[in-house]
């Protein structure tokens, strides 16, 4: 079978849906005041959006497992270079407005510090996202494709990294570099603030992982792939809810460091909800949209850079956490533009830089 008969549209679209949105809920945390966030329903509801990050790891973990690029190496090496990626990324957002003095005032103050200032960036620069966990798990996920043939193996290892990860939060090695690992791993609060460590986290990817494996020895029947999702979202969902409504302060703990509750329970949704877009795209037809979501999907990584660095920017000018709701709206729209212009500039001097490869080799 040949290689395109493996993808899956539906999470082309999914991760193309994720990148507009990201946009979207990146927008409105940086410039919304927090009575916007709170209080209006559009704010309310931009922010329930942004609690659909396990939607875009269990993607990862089909796609991670259907991917061309099979070997531990490239597993390895993609994971290092997203954490260098992240880390580039952290110093254009936050490093490079300081340098040339268009950082907003209020930004620093807003934490409350009493640090030395070179303590304040160095946190920023450390800050922990979502390119951070991805980074992290590649070094960890590869060694499972490779070694763990049976797919309920891998299911095991993704719900045991969810039922270890209230225990081994906050571990603490008092060694500046290897502490920085350990805060990535497991948040332990210094010298950085992590928002998706890899333990639970990384549990939604190796689920993701699970259904891609499944995925293979189905002969890649996306039906009843995603009919399975179902059937295995309904009892996660039912099992997780109990545990985070009931005893949420283990199993839930905030949205960011969830415990095993919170794992089963968005893991469940999610996949209710991939079974959901899928039988939605299967009805639709190829328009521009569904090409836009595509394009999106195809260049996700370097779009969400270019967000959170357009986005990081625009507080020297829009302020920080200060506008209403109609200014954000009109800031999204805008943001949006400049994303995709970004991104159509950058695809334009790649081609141009192939091009003038391609004429030197030629010569």
């Amino acid at each position: 079978m040949e290689q395109q008969s493996k993808r899956i549209p539906a999470l082309d679209l999914i991760k193309g849906m994720s990148v507009i949105g990201m946009i979207i809920i990146h927008t409105l945390l940086t410039f919304a005041d927090v009575k916007s966030q709170s209080e209006s329903a559009i704010g309310l509801f931009i922010v329930f959006l942004g609690r659909g990050t396990s939607i875009f790891l269990i993607c990862m973990g089909i796609t991670f497992m259907t991917s061309r690029h099979q070997s531990l190496k490239s597993s390895i090496t993609r994971g290092g270079m997203l954490l260098g990626a992240a880390l580039f990324m952290n110093f254009l957002k936050f490093i490079f407005p300081v340098i040339f003095g268009f950082a907003p005032h209020n930004f620093i103050q807003r934490y409350g510090w009493h640090a030395p200032i070179e303590q304040q960036y160095l946190y920023l620069m450390l800050l922990g996202d979502i390119l951070q966990l991805a980074g992290m798990s590649l070094l960890f996920v590869g060694f499972i494709r490779k070694y763990v043939t049976n797919k309920y193996g891998i299911l095991a290892i993704g719900l045991l990294v969810a039922l270890v990860s209230r225990e081994v939060s906050g571990i603490n090695i008092d060694i500046p570099v290897v502490n920085y690992v350990f805060d990535l791993l497991f948040n332990n609060d210094f010298p950085a603030y992590v928002y998706f460590p890899v333990f639970p986290w990384m549990s939604f990817i190796i689920i993701g992982m699970f259904f891609g494996k499944w995925y293979q020895e189905l002969n890649y029947n996306r039906p009843q792939l995603f009919k399975n999702m179902l059937y295995i979202g309904i009892p996660f969902a039912a099992l997780g809810a109990p545990l985070v409504f009931i005893y949420g302060d283990y199993n839930y703990n905030g949205f960011y460091h969830m415990g095993p509750g919170g794992v089963l329970y968005f893991a469940g949704w999610t996949l209710i909800f991939l079974w959901v877009i899928f039988k939605i795209s299967i009805n639709v037809k190829e328009n521009k949209f569904i090409k836009l979501l595509k394009y999106c999907s195809k260049n996700l990584t370097s779009m969400y850079m270019t967000q959170w660095i357009l986005i990081a920017w625009g507080k020297g000018i829009f302020g920080f956490r200060e506008n209403g709701i109609t200014t954000v709206l009109a800031l999204i729209g805008m943001y949006i533009i400049l994303t995709f212009s970004v991104q159509i500039l950058l695809d334009l001097l790649r081609k141009k830089s192939q091009k003038s490869k391609a004429v030197e080799v030629l010569n």
